[in-house]
């Protein structure tokens, strides 16, 4: 599915696949993926799961944006 987002993924992963959603994940809180550098280092190893807990935005904040947006989530299950 194209517009499917997997939490378990590599956030550098996520951004290759859904570039429109960098500036979204920004908003939300992932400031250090404005850095190229983060984005290349840290947002290769790095899933959205862990990620939100790093910045200390909650996942569910998450999954809502990536919805209303009209993304279908996968990978919750196991971390809410």
């Amino acid at each position: 599915m194209q517009n499917q987002v997997d939490l378990s993924l590599p956030v550098a992963k996520t951004i290759e696949q859904h570039p429109e959603l960098l500036e979204l994940l920004i908003d939300l809180g992932f400031t250090p993926l404005s850095n190229p550098v983060m984005r290349n280092t840290v947002g290769q190893v790095t899933t959205l799961k862990a990620g939100a807990k790093m910045v200390g935005v909650p996942l569910e904040k998450i999954v809502s944006a990536l919805e209303n947006n009209g993304y279908d989530v996968i990978g919750v299950a196991d971390g809410k």
